[in-house]
């Protein structure tokens, strides 16, 4: 449990009001670092846990790729900050007023039309341009539009095998069908996010997630915040998407997405890099999920 103690602290540090959390948050700041006696304790003391059910645990990372700051041969694909009047534009008509010249907002930068799309479904990344020179983007918002997720498509259409679905399988479907093939398959997914710089962010620490503190690689989830509180405690238990082995473990919520809907759901951040997409690419598990609520907040 002492690992996702730091993750938790951070949590609070970002919070204005904690709330029902004051009290936790200001007994995090006692605790010693990695004694996995006193961080029991403390969440024996403050927590209690409130069973979410059986869902799907998913994993996210932050990829690392290439971007240009002017369209060139491989970098088809607009980065945009968010505008006026754009969340009404699905995703083909966002860049169908890119390529007519009538965005009316900023182009951050160009990347490989797979490239560009998977970073909207992860939601931040950092982008490396030719120089080496790297620069990180994070999420400004999205359109209107609801998030489809490709994956489900390719199975409706006979494409692809559920067993076989995972963000590398995609990423190999897309760059190998003929060019319009591929378009119409990311089109069909109307949602499009628009991001920021992030040259705030230290290049040791992960992004920023929604709760507004750097993500702990494989201790930070993305949940419904509807039905879980960020910053809350939670346990997961499902199956490494590598190993198949057990995977127990305290993480804390602090981030959001666009397909994390309902109770028993939850999206594990891994970290960043091709390692941790990998992972994060095959993890699509059944688990359960317990959310630890402060007792404070306990009714009779």
């Amino acid at each position: 449990m002492s690992k996702a103690i730091p993750a938790f602290q951070a949590g609070c540090a970002a919070m204005a009001d904690p709330g029902p959390l004051s009290a936790a948050c200001a007994a995090a700041t006692r605790l010693p670092a990695g004694d996995e006696r006193a961080a029991r304790a403390f969440i024996t003391t403050h927590f209690e846990p409130v069973p979410a059910g059986e869902g799907l645990i998913t994993g996210y990372y932050e990829p690392v790729l290439r971007i240009s700051a002017t369209p060139a041969p491989g970098f088809a694909a607009p980065l945009l900050a968010a505008a006026p009047g754009a969340p009404d534009l699905d995703r083909a008509g966002i860049e169908a007023a890119v390529a007519r010249g009538e965005w009316p907002g900023e182009i951050l930068a160009w990347a490989d039309p797979v490239d560009a799309f998977f970073l909207q479904i992860q939601g931040s990344g950092r982008g490396v341009y030719p120089d080496g020179s790297t620069r990180r983007l994070g999420y400004a918002g999205k359109n209107q539009h609801p998030y489809i997720p490709v994956g489900r498509l390719l199975i409706e259409r006979g494409a692809m095998a559920r067993e076989d679905v995972s963000m590398q399988s995609i990423r190999t479907w897309l760059h190998e069908a003929p060019p319009g093939e591929a378009r119409s398959l990311m089109n069909a997914n109307p949602s499009w996010v628009f991001f920021r710089w992030r040259d705030d962010l230290p290049p040791e620490g992960g992004p920023a997630g929604t709760l507004g503190a750097p993500l702990t690689p494989g201790r930070s989830v993305a949940v419904d915040r509807t039905h879980t509180p960020l910053g809350s405690p939670v346990w997961i238990a499902t199956r490494h998407p590598l190993t198949g082995k057990r995977l127990e473990r305290l993480v804390i919520a602090g981030d959001t997405g666009g397909a994390i809907r309902g109770p028993a759901r939850a999206d594990l951040f891994w970290g960043w890099g091709d390692e941790a997409g990998i992972a994060a690419g095959k993890m699509r598990e059944t688990g359960r999920i317990w959310v630890l609520r402060p007792r404070e907040t306990r009714t009779p």
